[in-house]
């Protein structure tokens, strides 16, 4: 792709979470980046991996509406059972007018105190605070970082998937 078209990009992340921006910053360096606070539409924590994604196509939409010549990406992750057993998820949305992208990541098998947890109502993210004895792996590491001892990190699972939707991008535009 033209590094040319790359630093005309305008991209509106639709959040504010910090590991976020950053996947999002380190596949598109040279765009011109913005964030806002944009609904899931979805549970405030995602139970399938069809809310999950439908939260970050909601997220991706939001933040093109009213908008010209810009992308909205929308991340969001979430849990999914696979069996009776309790996986983490992860999708991505790319949303331009007239073409939408999707893409899904990473999952791996949460330990069943999580689950536990999680079945009760409780987000992921509060519950991985108390369990790692941190506060904010949501912004940071995130629940990937702490259960693969922080060789994948959320930035670099949600990187994983932003290439995927850029990926799809680029092969339509040939």
């Amino acid at each position: 792709m033209d590094i040319k078209v790359i630093k005309q990009m305008r991209i509106i992340i639709g959040s504010k979470n910090k590991a976020k921006i950053k996947a999002v910053e380190k596949v598109f360096p040279n765009a011109s980046i913005t964030s806002k606070g944009a609904s899931s539409g979805v549970s405030a924590q995602p139970f399938s991996d069809e809310e999950t994604k439908q939260g970050a196509i909601h997220r991706a939409l939001h933040c093109i509406q009213g908008e010209t010549n810009t992308f909205g990406i929308g991340l969001e992750g979430g849990v999914m059972f696979i069996g009776n057993k309790l996986y983490l998820c992860n999708w991505g949305a790319l949303a331009l007018p007239d073409q939408l992208y999707t893409a899904s990541g990473a999952r791996i098998l949460l330990p069943q105190e999580i689950t536990k947890e999680l079945l009760k109502g409780r987000e992921l993210g509060e519950v991985m605070d108390a369990f790692a004895h941190r506060k904010q792996v949501r912004q940071k590491e995130g629940a990937i970082g702490i259960f693969t001892a922080e060789r994948i990190s959320r930035i670099d699972m949600f990187s994983h998937v932003i290439e995927l939707l850029r990926g799809q991008w680029e092969y339509n535009q040939l």
